[in-house]
């Protein structure tokens, strides 16, 4: 019963996440070096609709998340979407990073809880799966 409960409290917290980086950091411009980030990555001249439409896409996933709706899936996409992001950002804008090259450990450290939560945790959870 506990894990239930431990798993619950992580996946609203990994919500979060999503959700504070795509609406507020990325869709309200809250922080602007997210869209300096995609137009270096992506064209400086499709910056703002890119920013937005990925800010946008943010905000579904921690709706998807909050749901356990093939919540499997919804983890290892994750960790695609973290790593493949984090990976090209270390090499293209190291410069643009909250915490520079060492970003990626952050990011490392965020897909471990999310591979965590998902396949260990609530492994044996009978309640919400």
């Amino acid at each position: 019963m506990q894990k239930i409960r431990y798993t619950g409290i992580i996946n609203y917290a990994i919500a979060f996440v999503w959700l504070l980086n795509g609406l507020f950091c990325k869709f309200l411009n809250f922080v602007p070096r997210h869209q300096q980030i995609v137009g270096r990555i992506l064209g400086e001249n499709n910056a703002f609709t890119f920013t937005k439409t990925i800010g946008f896409f943010e905000v579904l996933m921690c709706f998807w998340i909050i749901s356990r709706i093939k919540s499997k899936w919804c983890a290892m996409l994750q960790i695609i979407i973290i790593a493949t992001m984090n990976i090209i950002e270390f090499f293209v804008v190291p410069d643009l990073l909250l915490y520079g090259k060492f970003n990626i450990v952050v990011a490392s450290f965020f897909m471990f809880i999310i591979y965590l939560n998902e396949f260990i945790l609530s492994k044996n959870k009978t309640l919400i799966s």
